[in-house]
Parts: structure tokens; C-alpha cells; sequence
């Protein structure tokens, strides 16, 4: 597990999209997109809930795997 800067809030949010992106995007895109989620949290709303991250960092990755789907 890495070591996100948020004091374990999203432990729970990495692990479950680490789950679900396994053999899609490596650990570190991951993290990145829960890291790049919770800035854009706070930058919008003020607020990065961890359910809001996990939101946007979903998001993110599925927008990543089709661009990565249409580039192979």
C-alpha cells in the first residue's frame, strides 16, 4: 500500500480501486488518481470526502483505460 499524504483516509478508497483496476492500471496510476481526485475535490467543492474521491478517481481510471484500449 502506498503512502498516501491524507493520514490513512483513503486506504479503504485505494485499496477497493486497486481491486478493481488489478491488470488494468498499475498500483501507482492508482494512486496518482486518488491523489489528482482529492486536489480537484478541494479545489471544487472544499471537501475531499473519501466517498467523492473514490468517485472521481474512478472516473479518472475508466477514462484511462478506454484511451489506453483505443491506443493498442
Amino acid at each position: 500500500m502506498s503512502q498516501l499524504p491524507h493520514g490513512g483516509r483513503y486506504e479503504l478508497v485505494e485499496a477497493a480501486l486497486r481491486d478493481e483496476f488489478a491488470g488494468v492500471h498499475p498500483a501507482a496510476t492508482v494512486t496518482r488518481c486518488i491523489e489528482v481526485a482529492h486536489h480537484g475535490a478541494v479545489e471544487v467543492t472544499g471537501h475531499a470526502y473519501p466517498a467523492l474521491v473514490e468517485r472521481i478517481a474512478r472516473k479518472h481510471l475508466q477514462v484511462l483505460a478506454v484511451a489506453a484500449e483505443g491506443r493498442g
